[in-house]
């Protein structure tokens, strides 16, 4: 494979690198945390990596995702960011498994649900969801002094919820220019100076650091989805958020691995790279 077919590619590969995986697992994760409440991440970049000119979460947000490619496209060339992987062999296999997964399991059934749920309908949910979650955006802004992107969420949360019909509708971004602010509480532990740790690929959740995987689970206590009772009813909004949101991305994974020489290598860098640069912001 050329350098410049690569070049070609470097958005939809860092697409790849958020979704679709991500989209399925987060799905997973919000089941797992939905079940268990009752009662209550530095790797060396190789020269094996992918060589391009330019991962759980990880957000479905319907008008951040393409904001997200782009910072990923604008700053992948930076310097190198290092982080132990002292869990690759068993990293490797979870890669492996969450792989069979995607062409198995979720590639089929976000090909069914693209197919019989028209665009309109699609962005309408992932609007609403997107709305649903302005808590764990809201409360991570505070945390880290963000006043300005917490007032930004609050007015984007009323007027969504009011004018926007529940949220179906984002005349917050369409009519008064206001995007919601990217914050989680990884990215908060980061601003608190907590390290990477190391990496990690979760089963069903993907790439992440030991930082991250405690922000992704500290979030799902901010998302008001685990709170609907009964407990079905939270577990169906879940799949339903994951699957609309990786029906926006079918075959985007698919470019990422046709462009990585060692994809492993490839996804790890990424979502490395990716959430420095997040967290910087």
């Amino acid at each position: 494979m050329t350098e410049s077919k690569i070049q070609n590619t470097d958005y939809k590969i860092e697409k790849a690198q958020i979704h679709p995986l991500s989209s399925i697992l987060y799905l997973l994760l919000s089941i797992a945390f939905t079940l268990v409440y009752p009662g209550c991440a530095t790797t060396k970049n190789t020269s094996d990596s992918i060589q391009t000119s330019s991962d759980p979460l990880q957000t479905d947000d319907p008008n951040t995702i393409d904001d997200d490619f782009a910072l990923l496209e604008d700053n992948l060339i930076e310097e190198k960011i290092e982080i132990p992987d002292p869990l690759e062999p068993v990293n490797r296999i979870m890669f492996g498994f969450n792989d069979i997964l995607y062409f198995w399991v979720a590639k089929p059934v976000l090909g069914v649900y693209n197919g019989v749920m028209p665009e309109p309908a699609r962005v309408g949910i992932r609007n609403f969801f997107n709305n649903l979650s302005t808590p764990v955006r809201l409360v991570n802004c505070l945390l880290q002094g963000k006043n300005d992107g917490a007032k930004t969420e609050l007015h984007r949360f009323a007027i969504n919820t009011t004018a926007g019909i529940l949220g179906f509708g984002d005349p917050a971004l369409d009519q008064h220019g206001l995007k919601p602010v990217k914050e989680d509480l990884g990215q908060t532990l980061a601003v608190y100076g907590l390290g990477d740790g190391f990496y990690l690929v979760w089963p069903f959740f993907g790439p992440s650091t030991a930082r991250d995987s405690v922000g992704m689970a500290g979030d799902q206590f901010l998302n008001p989805v685990r709170y609907v009772d009964p407990r079905e009813v939270s577990i169906g909004m879940s799949i339903v958020r994951g699957v609309n949101a990786g029906s926006f991305e079918i075959g985007t994974y698919e470019e990422f691995k046709e462009a990585a020489f060692e994809p492993y290598i490839a996804l790890r860098e990424m979502y490395i790279q990716y959430r420095h640069k997040q967290i910087e912001e």
